[in-house]
């Protein structure tokens, strides 16, 4: 029977009268979906993620056992799934033919993977452990999938959801960090200069041997790499094999899409007040930012030298898009390059050091999860 009463004991009301915490992580939710929608800022990773955040913010009941993000979570994160899986949707999306044509290219994406050991110095410096200092220090690959999957191999469960935003939100600033980063360490000359496409074609049989090869390579390397890069390389082989249509297709649309939306509404879920308003959480943000810029630093100091090498045959803007934005960082790369010399159409060559990029920060990823294992003891 009704009583004249009504329960505002949840929902907008008790944030509003009780849970200023929850006000502020609404607040950042609705930040997020307002760079996707009005900043085109990576909406397909933004969009879902400032919804996770504004529901869990809002009910937090969604994350308790019997909640649909405590099922996602328990299902995707807690078992590596869901970036697995985006690396097989990625690896059926990418054309690695820029990187096999010139191979010293991915001299640059090692080079911009130098923040990620510059942060995990920084944080250990700070305070963490050495096991949540390599799962902060992996930010600097500008990866969200291998963020998510070292966090949540090396650090505490708190730490996933600010390691993760921190990854997905540097990767959608690309714009706004890296052109002033290029502008200070390169001259217009250097960034004007022009590229000449090969002459050859890739072939078949070497786009299928291709991701054979890196897999076995990278079992040497770095074995703990080996599910990141195999997914990525297994995506590929759909790719380039050219028997496997439907398979592709679909790791390329519905796989990917579907994580997309999973992955994006889980890690959205984990930043609840009582873990993102806390100190480590901004140190995180502090080292991610620092990590984002010294592996541009890294991947333009290189191309610098390889541009002296070349006789200024090598665009040293180049090293900027060794990150592993893709193809957020290529495209960026492009638009300065042009701001210096309409004529100049450097995306397609910035695409080699971009998804050799991806593959250096899968590497890096390996060697931390089998390294601070062997040093923490």
């Amino acid at each position: 029977m009704f009583t004249g009463e009504l329960d505002f004991s949840t929902g907008l009301v008790d944030i509003f009268t009780n849970n200023w915490g929850s006000l502020v992580m609404v607040l950042v939710a609705l930040g997020f979906i307002y760079l996707a929608v009005a900043k085109g800022f990576e909406p397909l990773l933004l969009l879902p993620i400032g919804t996770g955040i504004l529901l869990v913010n809002l009910f937090g009941g969604l994350v308790e056992e019997g909640g649909i993000f405590y099922y996602f979570k328990k299902v995707g994160l807690d078992t590596q799934l869901f970036p697995l899986l985006m690396f097989l949707g990625l690896g059926a999306l990418t054309d690695f033919s820029a990187l096999i044509q010139r191979p010293v290219m991915a001299l640059l994406g090692a080079a911009a993977q130098l923040g990620i050991f510059g942060a995990l110095i920084g944080a250990v410096l700070l305070g963490f452990t050495l096991y949540e200092a390599g799962g902060v220090a992996i930010i600097g690959g500008a990866d969200g999938p291998t963020a998510i999957y070292v966090s949540t191999r090396l650090a505490p469960q708190e730490l996933w959801g600010p390691v993760a935003i921190s990854a997905y939100s540097y990767m959608a600033m690309v714009p706004l960090i890296q052109p002033p980063i290029m502008y200070l360490l390169t001259t217009k000359k250097e960034r004007s200069v022009k590229m000449n496409y090969p002459d050859t074609e890739v072939s078949r049989t070497t786009r299928i041997l291709f991701p054979l090869f890196t897999v076995g390579l990278t079992s040497l390397l770095a074995p703990e790499a080996v599910p990141l890069v195999g997914m990525l390389m297994f995506g590929n082989l759909l790719r380039e094999s050219g028997v496997v249509e439907r398979l592709a297709n679909t790791a390329q649309n519905e796989l990917i899409n579907i994580v997309t939306i999973l992955l994006g509404l889980t890690v959205g879920s984990t930043m609840t007040d009582t873990s993102f308003l806390e100190v480590k959480t901004l140190q995180i943000f502090a080292l991610g930012l620092f990590a984002f810029c010294t592996s541009t630093v890294g991947g333009l100091l290189l191309g610098k030298l390889m541009y002296v090498f070349s006789k200024g045959t090598i665009n040293p803007l180049l090293g900027a898009a060794g990150v592993s934005a893709v193809p957020m960082s290529a495209r960026v790369v492009h638009r300065v390059a042009q701001e210096a010399n309409p004529e100049n159409f450097l995306v397609m060559h910035a695409m080699g050091p971009n998804v050799s990029g991806v593959l250096g920060s899968a590497i890096a990823a390996g060697f931390l999860l089998d390294y601070i294992p062997r040093v923490a003891g």
